[in-house]
């Protein structure tokens, strides 16, 4: 396994290991190391590197190709082989490829559909709150609801398009944890049009803050990275 990020080591498991174990393996170090668990071991940048870990390795056709990429069959040393700081050179190159690969797949899209989501919030809610029960506005509100839907089913879908490498792990785990938020808020605001309850609205809206926070994060992490 390449040297630059062992993630089977990162979950303390197997080459070998099978999804259920790999799954299993990640739910235990979660709950050992999330900083809700007011545990002396919590820290939020273990998290990052099990998330990221788990993101390659809990999907089959992310792990089939993770395991090609990275997996390399040791061999001895001859005279001939090639040059050490030609092969880091070229791991360099591919790096900046992958990831330059990444922020176009994978990174623009997903920050676009955020973006999509968050940025819209205040005006619907303002509109809204002309007349909460009106039936023209909610019906426009539940509109800007299952858009919100269809962007963060958009998002998912180009998280997974294909594997962060290791030098933006960060980035995508802020990600990761934003489109999860959106997710949790859009529900909230969902329930809000069907009881018509303002702790709804409020927990929606406080999520959507939490996530659109995360996201900026994720931007100054990629401006380091760069």
């Amino acid at each position: 396994m390449s040297s630059v990020t062992n993630h089977y080591k990162t979950l303390k498991i197997s080459p070998t290991a099978t999804q259920a174990e790999i799954k299993q393996a990640y739910r235990r170090l979660v709950k050992i190391f999330h900083p809700d668990s007011q545990s002396s071991t919590a820290g939020h940048e273990e998290i990052i590197r099990l998330n990221a870990a788990y993101e390659i390795l809990g999907d089959a056709q992310h792990r089939q190709f993770y395991d090609r990429q990275f997996s390399q069959p040791s061999q001895q040393q001859s005279p001939g082989a090639p040059n050490v700081a030609r092969q880091r050179q070229q791991a360099a190159r591919d790096a900046d490829e992958q990831m330059e690969q990444w922020l176009i797949k994978v990174y623009k899209p997903v920050n676009r559909m955020l973006n999509s989501i968050l940025k819209p919030l205040k005006k619907e809610i303002n509109e809204l709150s002309a007349d909460p029960f009106d039936d023209e506005l909610i019906e426009k509100f539940q509109a800007y609801i299952e858009t919100s839907r269809d962007f963060l089913s958009k998002a998912h879908n180009f998280l997974k398009a294909m594997p962060n490498p290791s030098n933006v792990a960060g980035v995508a785990a802020h990600l990761y944890y934003s489109i999860n938020q959106v997710g949790d808020g859009i529900e909230e605001l969902h329930l809000f049009t069907l009881n018509y309850d303002d702790r709804h609205l409020h927990t929606g809206q406080e999520l959507f803050r939490i996530a659109a926070r995360l996201r900026r994060e994720a931007q100054e992490e990629l401006k380091v990275r760069s």
